[in-house]
């Protein structure tokens, strides 16, 4: 049977007059993510929280937003926006590199260049926290210092990926659930956002140690082989992948300044290749990274336990089941950097 055409929503008219009456704007990107202008981040307070509602709709409809600004931001002012969303908290569980202002342990620091942050990071398409029962509901990212020559954030809108799955393949995955390969926590991978009560397909494709299958039928559950996990994890980065001609991926390029929150359970991201390539190469790149509790667990369907222990053998048999810092190694020539 053929694909359902992928859909990202556009801004509803009623959250963006919410936001207009306090005296900010809402523009949509294309063809996801939305800016937001004339709404200052350098606050004590958040804004009515009709205001904050608004914006997490549109982050769960398009991804995104991106607050633009010719002043830096504090990390103090950062950390405390990044409070406004989800369950109101931060939820942090990174290392603090030495560069890391105050040592802060809110702040995930990233660069290109070592001696400034931690390289590498998120090579692959993933979701932030996917090792913790709860996940993160949002995610910050305050770019500090934009390279010269570019190096972005792609992004992948995750109910607009699971609308392009034939109903044949929509049913198989709603029948799959991850297991993290550093910590056993099951997630399903596909799920109903919170907010927008849409299907999204949700798998990180670096730090998968297992999947596992339910029967259509009967409550029998075994586990994906090699091939059959592999398989699955070139269908779902050929997903992703495909939203940059189907109208559901961007490419998004940062301006020093720039502070992005996505909605974690609604967008997929990966960094752009050239966000890794060195400073000597690219430019000095420097971006601060905050997470965000979530309000409930990411739980797995069919009854199944939140965590495995998948330091012990498989309780469910045969089939890859892999524990370690990075998941199964679906391609041969894909970083598993996390």
């Amino acid at each position: 049977m053929s694909k359902n055409a992928p859909r990202v929503l556009p801004i509803d008219p009623n959250h963006r007059s919410t936001v207009e009456a306090f005296g900010a704007t809402l523009i949509p990107l294309e063809p996801l993510g939305a800016v937001v202008q004339g709404l200052e981040l350098a606050v004590t307070t958040a804004p009515p929280l009709p205001v904050v509602q608004a914006l997490e709709q549109t982050m769960a409809d398009r991804g995104f937003i991106v607050f633009r600004s010719e002043r830096p931001l504090s990390p103090e002012h950062f950390l405390q926006a990044s409070c406004w969303w989800g369950g109101k908290a931060l939820h942090s569980t990174h290392g603090v590199h030495p560069a890391t202002p105050g040592g802060n342990p809110d702040i995930f620091r990233l660069s290109n260049d070592t001696r400034e942050g931690i390289l590498g990071v998120g090579p692959q398409w993933h979701n932030d926290g996917s090792f913790n029962a709860g996940t993160f509901s949002h995610a910050g990212y305050h770019m500090v210092r934009a390279a010269e020559k570019g190096g972005g954030t792609c992004f992948a809108h995750q109910s607009a990926a699971y609308d392009a799955l034939t109903p044949e393949q929509q049913a198989y995955w709603g029948r799959l659930s991850s297991v993290n390969a550093t910590s056993g926590v099951v997630h399903p991978l596909v799920h109903t956002h919170p907010i927008s009560n849409r299907s999204s397909v949700w798998l990180h494709l670096g730090m998968t140690g297992a999947v596992i299958m339910k029967d259509p039928d009967e409550d029998l559950f075994r586990l994906l082989d090699e091939q059959e996990l592999r398989l699955l994890c070139h269908q779902y980065n050929d997903l992703l992948n495909a939203g940059f001609d189907d109208g559901y991926a961007i490419e998004f390029e940062y301006e020093t300044n720039d502070c992005a929150f996505i909605d974690n359970l609604a967008v997929a991201h990966r960094a752009a290749p050239q966000a890794h390539l060195p400073a000597k190469e690219q430019g000095l790149r420097i971006m601060h990274r905050s997470t965000t509790r979530a309000n409930e667990m990411l739980m797995p369907n069919f009854g199944l336990p939140i965590q495995l222990d998948i330091y012990s053998p498989s309780p469910l048999g045969e089939g890859v089941w892999q524990s370690g810092g990075i998941g199964f190694r679906w391609d041969d020539h894909a970083r598993m950097r996390n």
